[in-house]
């Protein structure tokens, strides 16, 4: 994470930024109900009220107890409750039982992030210039990108929620205003790279997270990378094709997986005999099952809820391949390439490894990414649910090979000889 910025903001501007960001969270999960809020659909994804408590959590832990005098805590059981993954702030609720808090209630949980936030508003009232303003700035710069990384996850964790249920619900029917669609794709081109070394990660000023840094050199090869993502209506191909039934366009631990989980398409596509459809087999084609509830698939939006595994086979298949995480980088601002973000994340060939010379943070932000370098693949860009202008050209996320609940897909790659 980058501390540094051009200019310190006033508080009135901080507070005014910190304002929108939490509001927004609210407005997610304002469609939801109660219950609709409290579920969890499997271990990886946590429940909506969850998201709200433990971002929450997030700035009355790390921001007003050591920062704040005189602040008291809202309840002491929420450090148990709502801690992700910080070992050295204590014990916590085992992650894959997020969903058995049926209490606090719904609005115990609001009341608690009004008490928050008028700790943290207080706290800038008084603290502007104070010995302790840029830690506090800091603070609040990396508590509000935190925030943003759980606004997207409460879309993609309440999305598979509501892909359980077999009435298969819509988060809302109609299109959500703070969603950016997906734009119709021309025919795919081919974008020419120069090999060479280039500079990675991130540049002086601004926010970024701490695994965007060092910037260093890296070498690339020639190679061509596609203007486009791939599309729904080019994956139907691959799946007529017979592409889950081909062992040799998997690698191996992708094809255990599709053994094992019995894929045979994307996350949420649903042939036209899927007993869950209102009347099943009444309709021709692949229905895609959504933020805005089952709709027909469009062939030329963006794939969609693809694994790593099921990415690469496509590529391999295509004849191409994955782009590494640097190539898509050296390409962000290419002429004539779209679609870089604002639609699905891009898996790359990279494994998620720190970059030369990479140290975490000191204190409790050195839990934030630096642990979890292993066993992961960097995804590029953003998606449809990602806030608008949290992503940038040297953001890395992160997620293991078999992930397939988030907003995922690919580009593909191709060596120049």
């Amino acid at each position: 994470m980058n501390l540094t910025r051009p200019a310190k903001p006033a508080a009135d501007d901080l507070r005014d930024r910190f304002q929108a960001v939490r509001a927004h969270s609210l407005a997610l999960a304002a469609p939801l109900s109660a219950e609709d809020q409290c579920i969890q659909s499997m271990p990886d994804a946590s429940p909506t009220k969850w998201h709200l408590a433990h971002t929450t959590w997030f700035f009355e832990t790390v921001l007003l107890q050591p920062h704040a005098e005189g602040y008291r805590v809202f309840d002491v059981a929420f450090a148990y409750l709502f801690n992700s993954y910080y070992e050295a702030l204590g014990p916590r609720h085992p992650r894959p039982h997020r969903g058995l808090l049926t209490r606090p209630s719904l609005d115990q949980v609001h009341a608690y992030r009004r008490h928050v936030d008028e700790g943290v508003h207080a706290l800038l009232l008084r603290s502007e210039g104070a010995p302790n303003w840029d830690a506090i700035v800091a603070i609040i710069e990396l508590g509000l990108n935190h925030e943003q990384q759980h606004q997207e996850l409460i879309l993609t964790d309440i999305l598979h929620a509501l892909s359980c249920n077999p009435l298969l619900p819509a988060y809302r029917a109609v299109p959500v205003p703070a969603l950016r669609l997906a734009s119709v794709a021309p025919a795919m081109r081919w974008l020419s790279r120069p090999g060479g070394t280039i500079e990675v990660g991130h540049a002086d000023g601004g926010f970024c997270f701490d695994n965007e840094t060092p910037r260093h050199a890296a070498l690339l090869q020639p190679y061509a990378i596609a203007d486009r993502l791939v599309n729904c209506g080019e994956y139907a191909q691959f799946i007529a094709d017979g592409g889950y039934q081909r062992p040799e366009l998997w690698l191996s631990d992708g094809w255990a997986a599709v053994q094992a989980q019995g894929w045979r398409h994307p996350a949420y596509w649903l042939a036209a005999d899927d007993p869950r459809l209102a009347h099943p087999g009444t309709t021709a084609g692949w229905q895609v099952f959504g933020l805005q509830g089952v709709r027909p698939m469009e062939p030329e939006a963006p794939v969609s809820q693809l694994s790593f595994y099921e990415a690469a086979a496509y590529a391999e298949w295509a004849g191409a391949r994955l782009p590494t995480e640097f190539e898509w980088e050296a390409a962000h601002d290419a002429p004539g390439i779209s679609q870089m973000s604002g639609h699905v994340w891009q898996w790359t060939r990279s494994s998620y490894d720190p970059y030369p010379g990479f140290r975490p943070l000191s204190g409790v932000a050195a839990e934030y990414n630096g642990k979890f370098m292993v066993g992961q693949l960097v995804l590029r860009g953003g998606s449809v649910a990602t806030p608008e202008g949290h992503s940038r050209p040297s953001y890395r996320n992160f997620f293991p090979p078999a992930a397939r609940w988030q907003f995922s897909g690919l580009r593909l790659a191709k060596d120049l000889r």
